[in-house]
């Protein structure tokens, strides 16, 4: 299975492919979508989804695996990191990818065994799982491999059947 890890944002949409098979992890490509900030943001939105149909038919992946979104202090920029989002899930959907998503809480526990790992063991348990040598930059791009990784190990799980 083909997988594409993506971790929204409207500045930096990290994404990540790997392909997992018989328990095993590959690294496909990753890197991150960028847009800049003057730019007005109905544009940024419009390139978010135009790079995102690019990615999807570069890699070819079966599914997605996103983000859940969870905000505790700022709005405004939770409904614009929403709005990306939801371009993003359009762009995912209108490629026929099935899309699951997943909270940090989740992704932490399936990459490390531990819910509560801090973020550096979460890069380096990436790094070890890939076998790449060194953690992918910018960070989003490492969280949005962790979500492919998470992903295959829910989709593997008797749990989620």
């Amino acid at each position: 299975m083909r997988i594409l890890g993506i971790d929204p944002g409207y500045a930096i949409v990290g994404y990540g492919v790997v392909d997992y098979a018989k328990n095993r992890f590959s690294a496909v490509g990753f890197g991150a979508i960028t847009t800049k900030a003057k730019t007005p943001f109905e544009t940024r939105l419009a390139d978010i989804y135009n790079d995102m149909l690019s990615i999807i038919d570069k890699y070819n992946p079966d599914e997605l695996a996103i983000e859940k979104l969870y905000f505790n202090t700022n709005t405004t920029t939770a409904i614009d990191v929403a709005q990306a989002r939801g371009v993003i899930v359009l762009a995912a959907h209108q490629r026929g990818l099935k899309i699951s998503e997943y909270t940090p809480l989740q992704v932490k526990q399936a990459v490390t065994g531990y819910g509560r790992a801090e973020k550096h063991q979460v890069m380096e348990m990436i790094k070890s799982i890939l076998s790449l040598k060194a953690v992918p930059k910018p960070d989003d791009t490492a969280d949005a491999l962790a979500l492919a990784i998470c992903h295959g190990h829910y989709s593997d799980s008797i749990l989620r059947r």
